[in-house]
């Protein structure tokens, strides 16, 4: 995507603090700038249509891509990050 757009959900989870929303924050720009730098922790979803998971520690990123926008659909602890 090299430095694309990405959107972030109206509602969701609530982060715990400011510094872990920063911290899954510049991980979702660094996958977006080189999506080669975090390949081994992003995952296509079985079942679900062009929807991939992006691991960051203990918190799940849910997102489509579409080669210019990554669209963040859910940030979830994990778990429960593909239930609906």
């Amino acid at each position: 995507m090299t430095g694309g757009l990405w959107r972030v959900p109206e509602r969701g989870t609530k982060l715990p603090n400011l510094s872990l929303n920063l911290y899954i924050r510049s991980k979702i720009r660094q996958y977006d700038a080189n999506p080669a730098s975090l390949a081994n922790n992003v995952k296509k979803l079985q079942g679900w249509e062009d929807e991939y998971r992006l691991r960051i520690g203990d918190w799940r990123v849910i997102f489509t891509q579409d080669g210019v926008v990554l669209n963040v659909l859910k940030v979830s602890p994990r778990g429960s990050a593909c239930e609906d």
